[in-house]
């Protein structure tokens, strides 16, 4: 996802090897750039620690909204995502 608040999720083999020195666009922004990245298994859902110091975490598994092709802009990050814009 990037600074833009927007969350962009793609398969991995979208991603091509290039060679050395040249980059591979992961997703669109206007303004601003990657916030963070993060690789998952689409069937176990998309997880992230929440706020506080509880150290709860939250899975969200219906991630159609958020799917798209690699180099797209993404759609605003879910509901509960925390403003740190880390998953971690």
């Amino acid at each position: 996802f990037g600074d833009n608040k927007k969350l962009l999720i793609f398969k991995l083999e979208e991603v091509s090897v290039m060679s050395r020195g040249q980059g591979v666009t992961l997703q669109k922004y206007n303004k601003g750039g990657m916030s963070d990245i993060k690789t998952f298994n689409l069937e176990e859902g998309l997880t992230w620690r929440m706020g506080g110091s509880e150290g709860r975490t939250r899975t969200e598994t219906d991630l159609e909204m958020w799917t798209g092709r690699r180099a797209n802009a993404g759609k605003f990050l879910p509901k509960g995502f925390p403003n740190r814009r880390s998953f971690d």
